[in-house]
């Protein structure tokens, strides 16, 4: 079973920083060869600095998910030196913020080449290796996969787009006994956010008819966003239920991080009519 087996190896993509450098540390902590993968290896020094003060190692190796060139590479190179791939960690994405009117569709291509696009590809070069070891194939979502938010169209977008194609693919692979899962974070403490490169004074100035409704939903995020805010998480503790993911003997397809991440998550899932969805996140661009 995979759980007990000694040589589990499990690739980890967008491990730089955030969930994927916490998720990395946790899986060479508890014994698993630690394919620990980015697509710049130059701004691997963070990861590198935390393994070495975790005592652990772990194999880094560059990997561009939107490149399908670099990720056959990178998953054939795997395969051949450690001799298998047991599971794979999707993690790699990108915050974007914007709203249609005001967007540049090339940029609303490019959110949902790597937040889509981009998990489908590793997962495609991965499944035939995950089928040979019975192994899992987990993606970090998030709240936003299930719940649509203000100036997140095109991230939800992508959001929503894996969390349906994994629910529809679960039962396929399930038949030839890879377990597919999702994991559904809510606010956490990590660089994902700065990641996005918003220039905020810049976009409110450029909102035009906008400006307000982006004005107050930059003042709720920020203050969300804050260890402070009640239901922020760290990424290690993200990692935790990655782990558990990973080991479970009865995984689920999905599962929230926090209680708070349940019950957002739950008020869409219950939402025959999207009336409650729509009461709560109209709140969050009223001043």
């Amino acid at each position: 079973m995979l759980i007990n087996d000694a040589n589990r190896c499990v690739l980890i993509t967008g491990t730089s920083s955030g969930i994927g450098l916490a998720t990395a540390i946790a899986c060479a902590r508890a014994g698993w060869t630690t394919v620990a993968t980015m697509r710049d290896t130059t701004k691997a020094s963070a990861l590198l600095a935390a393994a070495e003060a975790a005592g652990v190692s772990l194999d880094v190796r560059e990997l561009e998910v939107t490149s399908d060139a670099s990720v056959r590479e990178c998953v054939g190179a795997v395969v051949a030196e450690h001799g298998r791939l047991d599971a794979v960690v999707n993690n790699a994405g990108a915050a974007y913020i914007g709203t249609l009117e005001n967007d540049d569709l090339a940029d609303v291509r490019a959110c949902v080449e790597v937040n889509f696009f981009g998990v489908i590809q590793v997962s495609h070069a991965a499944m035939p290796h995950l089928r040979a070891s019975g192994g899992r194939l987990i993606t970090i979502s998030s709240v936003g996969g299930s719940v649509g938010q203000p100036f997140n169209e095109a991230y939800c977008a992508a959001k929503f787009a894996v969390e349906g194609f994994m629910q529809s693919l679960a039962p396929v692979a399930h038949t030839v006994g890879v377990r597919v899962g999702i994991i559904e974070p809510g606010a956490v403490t990590s660089e994902f956010v700065a990641n996005a490169k918003v220039d905020v004074a810049a976009m409110v100035a450029e909102a035009g008819p906008y400006a307000p409704a982006l004005t107050a939903y930059v003042q709720r995020t920020r203050a969300r966003y804050e260890a402070d805010a009640g239901h922020s998480q760290t990424s290690d503790d993200v990692a935790t239920v990655v782990m558990d993911m990973l080991t479970s003997p009865d995984m689920p397809f999905r599962v929230q991080t926090s209680t708070w991440a349940r019950d957002f998550v739950g008020l869409s899932l219950s939402d025959l009519d999207g009336s409650s969805v729509q009461g709560e996140t109209r709140g969050w661009v009223s001043q």
